[in-house]
């Protein structure tokens, strides 16, 4: 008895490990990410109860060359998103130093993009937008710093990328009141579907968001 209790053990413990490294490309598998995957106080109210089939909304905004940015031009790519304000002294200039080496990875790459959202745009105007992407080295075309309405900036974060803390959630529909400051960067596969979070203040984080971005690249 002792016996059968071992091998049914043994099986338990190697058969899924076997199945990971017997993937048909030796690869991590990234998971689709969807609403009821997340913790519901970063998800807004209307879509807590939304299972499957997440996809991130159409937008148009303006881009730190003040020309018109609308999602659908960069449809079929694999996107970096991350919400900041140019004033920001604390995680912001972090984050946005690591996202200079995401940017170096996919430099060549026109199927890689990087989305830096304001969430201050009373201050971050096209002209403030460009002068920080110059400090940054964004390069045009690959690394693009929005700003537009207040209210659709916000719209995004709380029902397309679930970017909000829960603090932060807890002001949702009052956006004259409420301000985003999160650290993490978020993958967008090239179906406009969430496949990961990772803190942007985090260099192994960020290194993962690297090595990821290669698995959809292959998938």
């Amino acid at each position: 008895m002792k016996k059968v209790i071992f091998i049914f053990g043994l099986l338990f413990v190697c058969v899924p490990i076997a199945y990971y490294f017997n993937k048909p490309d030796g690869k991590k598998q990234l998971d689709i990410i969807n609403p009821i995957d997340l913790d519901e106080d970063v998800v807004d109210p209307e879509l807590r109860n939304k299972g499957r089939a997440h996809f991130i909304a159409d937008f148009e905004l303006t881009d730190q060359n003040n020309q018109q940015f609308r999602s659908k031009s960069i449809n079929g790519r694999i996107w970096i998103v991350e919400y900041f304000f140019s004033t920001c002294k604390g995680i912001c200039p972090i984050m946005n130093a690591e996202m200079k080496r995401v940017q170096s990875a996919y430099e060549k790459d026109i199927n890689v993009v990087i989305l830096s959202l304001t969430v201050d745009p009373d201050h971050d105007n096209p002209e403030v937008l460009k002068s920080y992407a110059q400090k940054h080295g964004a390069i045009k075309g690959k690394w693009f710093f929005l700003t537009g309405a207040k209210a659709k900036l916000y719209e995004l974060a709380r029902k397309s990328f679930f970017l909000l803390k829960p603090a932060e959630a807890k002001n949702q529909g009052d956006v004259g009141s409420d301000f985003i400051h999160t650290n993490n960067f978020v993958l967008i596969d090239q179906n406009r579907q969430i496949r990961g979070y990772y803190d942007g203040t985090n260099p192994e984080e960020v290194n993962e968001l690297i090595e990821d971005i290669e698995i959809l690249k292959g998938e």
